[in-house]
Order: structure tokens, then C-alpha cells, then sequence
């Protein structure tokens, strides 16, 4: 028994349900997987598999095997593609984690040129709005707007730039009146985007004034579509990536305010930047994304 192959054909059976199925997806005989895990268990002196006509589901010396068998396998695709990761072409898989919308609007309509492009590169894209860390959740790359912290543990790359504007809906500004200075803010209803702190301040500058604004509203969010949807349908002001709303402003569903100030000044602030450990450094499969990301961005990012 190739111990390898099995534990590969044996975790294909628990994931698909049955040998059937594990098989249609190895692109094997059916015998050839129910041999080999029969042989397993065999070894092992237990039962893995509990079989009815249609379905296989793992015991409970099974499911614990199953765990292990994922760990060891997954360890052995990671050592090779750490070997594989010095060559010049993108090979393996990579880890990749994205914020919410960004990932959506900005990353997704393009991931198929990058594999065209790759064959041999394989993509796992998690979407959160969360800070990652990269060692313990076992992330080979993140994206994160605005600023990051420093550290000698993590190398930041700057990879592109965008914009924040404050945007509302025509009927809105219509009834609530249309803000000439940041100040008028504060007799708005603001949709804030919710990261943690109770009081936030979205922060305008006009020359080398700073100006920073308590907003308050009845919204928080900590998904920046949701906003973008209650600005749309007349809930207030928000403050809002150019890449999201940027198709909104272009038909009329939402109306650029206070163009003339600078939201959110700072050279960090509107800062996209791509994350990874300086082990990584010179992955291949990183350069690849990286490059993906800066080409993306260069030649303006969809906003739908």
C-alpha cells in the first residue's frame, strides 16, 4: 500500500461522501479507492468509514484520523511548494486574504487572467475586514487599505493609492441641505463605518488646515457596501473608497460633496498595502500576486 495515495484517497472519500464521488474527483476506478482505504483500515485495525449504499461518513476514530490526514497532507504541499516557490514561474497554492469589498469589486473580476496567466498557481482567497495575522492563521499574503503598522516581523508593501469621498444621494442632500464645510457635518447624519472606537473623527484638510470632525449618525457598519447602499437610498453622508462608489457618482445614485477639502489627509491614510513574512520574500508565487495587484491598480480598479 502506497500510505500516501491512501491517506490522499481516504481524505477525498470523507470530503466527497462516498467512493464514487472520491473517485470521479481523483480520476481513478472506484475499486482503486475503496482498495486503498480498505487496506488502511486494515493496518490500522479500525473501522474509518461508516458505509450505506449511497453515503460514507467518517467514525469517530475516522473523523480524528481525517484531521490528521488533512494536517500531514497539507504539510507535505507546503514543503513542496516552498521548493517550488524559488523558481521563476508561480507554483502551489497561496494563501491570500483580502478585505470584504475590495476583494469583491476590485480582485475578483480579475482572477481569471491571473490564473490564465499562472497554470500551475493555485489561489485560496478569505475575505475579511479584520486584521490577519500572517504566522498563526497561516497566510501567505494579505491586502490592507490605509495605514498598517510597522514591524520587523511582517514587510509592507505599498502596492497603490486611492481616494475617500464623501458621498450622498441627490434626494438626501435635497431635504437635508448640502454641507459648504466640513463643520456642517455635524448637523448631518453621518454612516460610519464601524472598526472599534465609539468616537470617530473623519479628518478634512483645506491648505495646510486640519480639520476633524466628531460625526455621528444613527448607521454604523463595519461593511462598507452597507454604507454605500444607506447613502444610496437616502440615509445620510458617508465617506467611501473612490473604487467603491466611483460607478454610484458616474450614474447619478450618489453626488459628491465638500470636493474642495481633502478626507482622510496623510500619505499612510489611502495607502493599499500588501503583507507578507520576510520568509516570503522572494516567493515567487507572492511576486506574481503582487504584480497582479499593482498592474490591476494601475489600470484603475472596476467600481462595479
Amino acid at each position: 500500500m502506497d500510505k500516501l495515495q491512501a491517506l490522499s484517497m481516504f481524505v477525498e472519500t470523507v470530503r466527497c461522501g462516498g467512493y464514487s464521488a472520491a473517485a470521479r474527483k481523483l480520476g481513478v476506478a472506484t475499486s482503486s479507492v475503496t482498495r486503498q482505504v480498505a487496506a488502511l483500515e486494515a493496518q490500522l485495525g479500525t473501522t474509518l468509514l461508516n458505509r450505506t449504499t449511497r453515503h460514507s461518513s467518517p467514525t469517530v476514530a475516522g473523523q480524528d484520523y481525517y484531521d490528521k490526514a488533512v494536517a500531514i497532507l497539507e504539510a507535505l504541499a507546503e514543503a513542496d511548494g516552498a521548493v517550488f516557490d524559488r523558481g521563476s514561474e508561480a507554483r502551489g497554492r497561496l494563501r491570500v486574504n483580502v478585505p470584504v469589498e475590495f476583494g469583491r469589486r476590485v480582485i475578483a473580476p480579475h482572477l481569471g487572467r491571473l490564473l490564465a496567466r499562472h497554470p500551475e498557481l493555485e489561489i485560496s482567497l478569505t475575505l475579511s475586514d479584520q486584521m490577519t495575522d500572517l504566522l498563526t492563521e497561516r497566510v501567505d499574503l494579505c491586502v490592507r487599505l490605509g495605514s498598517t503598522l510597522g514591524s520587523e516581523d511582517v514587510i509592507s508593501k505599498p502596492i497603490g493609492r486611492f481616494e475617500r469621498w464623501l458621498v450622498a444621494s441627490p434626494a438626501y442632500l435635497e431635504r437635508a441641505s448640502i454641507p459648504r464645510h466640513p463643520l456642517d457635518l455635524l448637523e448631518h447624519q453621518c454612516l460610519v463605518f464601524d472598526y472599534g472606537p465609539a468616537v470617530q473623527n473623519w479628518v478634512f484638510r483645506e491648505g495646510g488646515d486640519s480639520i476633524p470632525i466628531n460625526v455621528q449618525g444613527r448607521l454604523r457598519s463595519n461593511n462598507a457596501d452597507v454604507l454605500r447602499e444607506a447613502a444610496i437610498a437616502e440615509g445620510g453622508l458617508a465617506l467611501l473608497a473612490d473604487w467603491l462608489v466611483a460607478e454610484d457618482v458616474r450614474r447619478g445614485r450618489l453626488l459628491r460633496v465638500l470636493e474642495g477639502f481633502e478626507a482622510s489627509p496623510g500619505s499612510a491614510s489611502c495607502a493599499i498595502n500588501a503583507l507578507y513574512l520576510p520568509s516570503h520574500r522572494d516567493s515567487s508565487r507572492i511576486r506574481a500576486f503582487v504584480g497582479f495587484l499593482e498592474e490591476i491598480l494601475a489600470t484603475g480598479a472596476p467600481s462595479s
